[in-house]
């Protein structure tokens, strides 16, 4: 399922191990509670999607030049994210500790990202593509877990269905599934965002 993009100039490589350490901490603190796992990780998921828009944005108005299409697919994969994110508060029901973390890890995210994407916009859509990447592999884990009955395939809440326009009685699968495949839509985005800047 995951296509990886193999690391070709140095700032993919330095993309690509920033991914890589930022899902140490994730894999050791969640392990695989995967509902809530990713109700942190798609907060943080939703911030190059927004950093991203807003300084295209920006740009396109410094610059008086069209923009692409850019501003409308970042955005777009931000609200995405961020209903991922709803769907999950209902599925998981985060801890205080997790809403605690959400407050750090989105904080420092999107600081980071932001002071980044002025310096170097190409290695930080390379580096939202290798997040995508992380992602399709942890709801194919998760789908995984469901399909063998380690977690219980429950009813996708409403929201989701209509969000998703998944069929009436939809379950957790279904919604994953849906989900991976916004994921995939994303990777392929940054990673082509990143392949046309120079």
């Amino acid at each position: 399922m995951t296509v990886h993009h193999v690391p070709k100039t140095v700032s993919d490589y330095i993309a690509l191990a920033v991914v890589k350490a930022m899902r140490v901490p994730a894999d050791l603190f969640f392990a695989r509670r995967y509902g809530h796992r990713a109700v942190v990780l798609e907060t943080v998921a939703a911030v190059p999607g927004m950093v991203g828009g807003v300084l295209q944005h920006l740009k396109s108005l410094r610059t008086m030049q069209p923009d692409q299409g850019k501003i409308r697919a970042l955005l777009d994969e931000a609200e995405n994210e961020r209903m991922h994110l709803m769907t999950f508060i209902l599925i998981a029901k985060p801890t205080w500790l997790e809403r605690a973390l959400v407050l750090l890890v989105q904080g420092l995210m999107f600081n980071l990202y932001f002071l980044l994407y002025l310096i170097t916009p190409k290695t930080c859509h390379r580096i939202a593509g290798y997040l995508e990447e992380e992602a399709i592999t942890s709801y194919t884990e998760y789908l995984a877990e469901i399909d063998n009955g380690s977690i219980q395939n429950v009813p996708a809440p409403p929201c989701a269905i209509d969000y998703w326009h998944l069929p009436a009685g939809a379950g957790l699968h279904d919604l994953v599934v849906a989900i991976r495949e916004d994921e995939v839509r994303h990777r392929d985005i940054n990673h082509a965002f990143a392949d046309s800047m120079t």
